[in-house]
């Protein structure tokens, strides 16, 4: 079992731990991510979420793997509409975006910007290419497939098998980021 790695936002009001080995290291391409990446970086003191491919760097933990430790207080959610089943989880203090929660999911998608200095698991894949923006060259470094593969699939539902079928809930998160 690896070491617990404390995530935080940028000013460290909000820090999260992180026990275990995450499911995948991933950079989402999705048109969603890019939305949200306009939307949470017009804040102020924010910082941009996407690279220059266009992607949002991810590394997606089980929940029962992952704690808030400090900072519950300031966490504030945004979603893309109000029917959304995603929410993007925002440090109000420092404008940081920490994790994206699928509603009913067993796993976190924790910002890939959270993790210290040296300590941000190696790329495994780039997910949702087909909405990469146009003019983006993709490297062959880590596969790139359009949409979501079998294979990471199965990496969550292995999770969620190992979690016992539970998802738990995060319910410390309350009210609104201001956009």
């Amino acid at each position: 079992m690896t070491a617990p790695i404390i995530l935080a936002c940028r000013c460290r009001q909000v820090q999260m731990e992180v026990t275990g080995q995450p499911i995948l290291s991933v950079a989402c391409l999705c048109s969603d991510c890019q939305e949200a990446s306009e939307v949470l970086g017009a804040l102020p003191s924010a910082h941009p979420l996407v690279d220059d491919l266009g992607s949002t760097r991810f590394v997606m933990y089980r929940k029962d793997r992952v704690r808030c430790v400090t900072g519950q207080d300031q966490l504030r959610e945004h979603r893309l509409t109000p029917a959304s089943t995603s929410r993007r989880v925002v440090a109000s203090c420092c404008n940081a975006p920490m994790f994206l929660e699928l509603s009913g999911g067993h796993w976190l998608s924790l910002y890939g910007e959270r993790w210290p200095d040296g300590t941000l698991p190696a790329l495994q894949m780039r997910t949702m290419t087909r909405d990469a923006p146009d003019g983006v060259v993709l490297p062959d470094d880590v596969p790139n497939p359009k949409t979501h593969t079998l294979g990471f699939f199965a990496r969550l539902f292995g999770a969620w098998v190992a979690m016992r079928f539970r998802a738990p809930r995060i319910d410390y998160v309350k009210g609104s980021i201001d956009v």
